[in-house]
């Protein structure tokens, strides 16, 4: 199993273009920050969690060589603008990939990519599916009959409804401002969260830092760790003063869930 954080940045990613700040002229390497995705490799299922604008860097970056299905946690430019990067991983394999999303960003995906799920008319279009999500789904392998439970988790984004999702011990959930009681008791016995945590100051659609830790104070994860910093947190300086579990997650990082270890 193979659980890795592709970027951690929000929606600019980190440098900043024409900022000046210490963040975004640091030289060290965790304050650089490639827009928010995680890579999930489970029992030979290879899982791409959002596809943002960054997607072919990090595919080269990680050496990422098989992709078998997309999460989508929501439409928002910053998470889906890579799905027309897909291409290279249907050369060898043809067979589609499908993309999970809930019924409203998926609206919007067949919008914004209508020639991939609609029409087709694009000459070397990706040969991708769209699946609503409404309760929890199985994601199959593109090469053989090996298959993993996928658990999505309702969540508020501002006024936007998103999901996060759990895979076993592990749940996902970035650009999030509220995390509904109803979705409590799915994010019960984690091994590892993952959590948005923007700024230090409030925000109304993201989860300041403060507010990140309370949320997983309250949802209780062994260990948890934070993406979709701006550049208003410097890594190490924010990092110093998280409580014992809780840590900044940085683009590369690569996360422990039992029964594996981390790099």
């Amino acid at each position: 199993m193979r659980i890795q954080l592709l970027g951690t940045g929000t929606s600019t990613g980190i440098p900043v273009v024409g900022c000046n700040c210490p963040t975004c002229t640091s030289g060290n390497p965790y304050d650089r920050r490639l827009r928010s995705s995680c890579f999930v490799e489970v029992n030979g299922v290879h899982i791409l969690i959002d596809a943002g604008p960054d997607l072919r860097q990090q595919a080269l970056l990680y050496g990422i060589r098989d992709i078998d299905a997309v999460l989508v946690t929501h439409h928002h430019f910053d998470h889906v603008v890579g799905l027309d990067d897909l291409r290279p991983f249907l050369f060898a394999n043809r067979t589609p990939i499908p993309c999970y999303a809930m019924e409203n960003s998926a609206n919007v995906l067949r919008s914004m990519f209508g020639y991939i799920f609609r029409d087709g008319s694009y000459p070397g279009v990706a040969r991708l599916t769209m699946n609503i999500v409404e309760g929890p789904f199985e994601v199959h392998s593109r090469t053989n009959n090996t298959r993993v439970r996928i658990v999505p988790i309702p969540a508020m984004h501002g006024s936007l409804p998103v999901l996060g999702y759990r895979i076993g011990g592990f749940a996902y959930l970035t650009d999030v401002s509220e995390i509904p009681y109803g979705s409590r008791s799915l994010l019960e016995d984690l091994d590892v969260l993952v959590l948005d945590a923007l700024r230090p100051n409030p925000h109304p659609m993201h989860f300041s830092i403060d507010q990140a830790v309370e949320e997983a104070r309250l949802i209780g994860a062994r260990e948890t760790r934070f993406i979709h910093m701006a550049h208003g947190v410097r890594h190490d300086e924010v990092n110093a003063m998280l409580p014992d579990g809780m840590q900044l997650g940085y683009d590369g990082m690569r996360l422990a869930v039992r029964g594996w270890s981390s790099e």
